[in-house]
């Protein structure tokens, strides 16, 4: 009796999990799909699939979209994401500094983070320049790629970036293999100075800058970011940092985090006030 029960509860979480993971599909996807392309994309026995397509269904995770039968990510959605935005006071304090961060630098102000084993954009304000610079918020993107995967790691262990990272995503947009030695320089680097800024390796006509959210136990929660055209990058970068790690420091103070305040050179081109460690 007591084996019958265990293997309901296990049939159930293994239900649960797919149910997850159809809809973690479709949100990376973006698009709507039948079921059974979602079962043969997914490697999942269709028969399962159309059953938990259907209880999602029912109750308005996922929609009809058009009279074919394909289904995407239901309204129902919205509702919990919203209800989610307005109690995590993580999200509402970073949208309220995004907003700060491009009217103070005219540039397009990002708030990101760890998805999995991969780096996203999870907030974003444009700038009001008239050239704009923007991201797709929830895309998916490899970690050693982004100016923010260097302080999303950094409080993991050198073993454990390597663990995270998949090996084929150390290999760059332009084809260069990076060696996972270097990237791991980077991030303690990264660590070390507060902040970490680079010429994008996704946008050959982009500077990206990334400062580190704090929560109380010392680990990077999150990264305020700035994504500028590469000379406006470059001219104004000591403003530009002390705009990021201003409002950073706001935010992590708020989370709980007891931070030691110390000048660091920003290669000569000034002082900013950052994180340390």
């Amino acid at each position: 009796m007591a084996e019958a029960g265990i293997d309901t509860v296990s049939r159930r979480t293994r239900g649960l999990d797919r149910a997850f993971e159809i809809l973690e599909f479709l949100r990376v996807k973006r698009q709507p799909m039948r079921p059974n392309e979602i079962a043969a994309e997914i490697g999942a026995p269709r028969s399962s699939v159309y059953e938990l397509v259907n209880l999602l269904l029912s109750h308005g995770m996922l929609d009809y979209h058009g009279g074919d039968g394909r289904v995407n990510l239901g309204r129902r959605l919205y509702f919990l994401g919203t209800a989610y935005a307005e109690q995590f006071d993580l999200m509402r304090e970073c949208d309220r500094m995004l907003v700060r961060l491009a009217e103070e630098t005219r540039e397009t102000a990002q708030m990101c983070l760890l998805e999995g084993r991969k780096y996203t954009v999870a907030m974003m304000r444009e700038g009001i320049r008239p050239f704009r610079i923007s991201s797709n918020v929830g895309e998916l993107v490899s970690i050693p790629w982004t100016a923010s995967g260097r302080l999303l790691v950094s409080h993991l262990s050198d073993q454990e970036i390597v663990d995270l990272i998949p090996p084929e995503d150390f290999v760059l947009p332009n084809g260069r293999q990076m060696k996972p030695a270097e990237f791991i320089a980077q991030v303690r680097q990264a660590a070390r100075d507060g902040f970490f800024t680079f010429n994008s390796e996704v946008e050959n006509f982009t500077h990206c800058f990334a400062v580190p959210v704090y929560q109380a136990d010392g680990a990077c929660i999150a990264t305020l970011c700035l994504v500028t055209p590469r000379e406006d990058g470059v001219r104004n970068r000591t403003k530009y940092l002390e705009s990021l790690v201003g409002a950073a420091n706001e935010i992590s103070e708020k989370l709980g985090y007891q931070r030691v305040q110390r000048s660091v050179d920003v290669e000569g081109a000034g002082r900013v006030s950052a994180n340390v460690r």
